[in-house]
C-alpha cells in the first residue's frame, strides 16, 4: 500500500482502503463533509445540488467546482446515512473528539 493510503476496518472482519479522501463530522449538529478533493486543495464550490430530500430520507447536497467536478458531499443527519467507521475516523469539528 502507497503512504497516501489508510486501511480501516469495516467491523464486518475486512477492512476498506481509502485514498486521499477528507472527512469532517460534527456531532452537535449530525452534519458529516466528505471532501472529493486533494487534501491540500483550496476548492470552493461553485455550484451546490440538493439531494430530494424524499429520495433520499434526508438532506444531501452535492458541491460541485468550476468546471462541473464533483468536490464534496454534504450530509445531514449523518449517523443514520454514513457507517459508523466512517463517523468514528472523520477529523471531529466538534469540541467532543476533537
Amino acid at each position: 500500500m502507497d503512504e497516501d493510503s489508510a486501511t480501516i476496518n469495516d467491523n464486518k472482519g475486512g477492512s476498506l482502503t481509502v485514498t486521499d479522501v477528507r472527512v469532517t463530522y460534527d456531532k452537535t449538529v449530525n452534519a458529516a463533509y466528505v471532501y472529493l478533493t486533494e487534501p491540500q486543495a483550496r476548492v470552493t464550490s461553485a455550484r451546490t445540488y440538493p439531494c430530494d430530500p424524499v429520495d433520499v430520507d434526508g438532506m444531501i447536497n452535492l458541491d460541485f467546482d468550476e468546471q462541473g467536478r464533483l468536490i464534496g458531499i454534504e450530509v445531514l443527519a449523518a449517523s443514520s446515512k454514513l457507517p459508523e467507521y466512517l463517523l468514528q475516523s472523520a477529523e471531529r469539528l466538534d469540541t467532543e473528539g476533537a
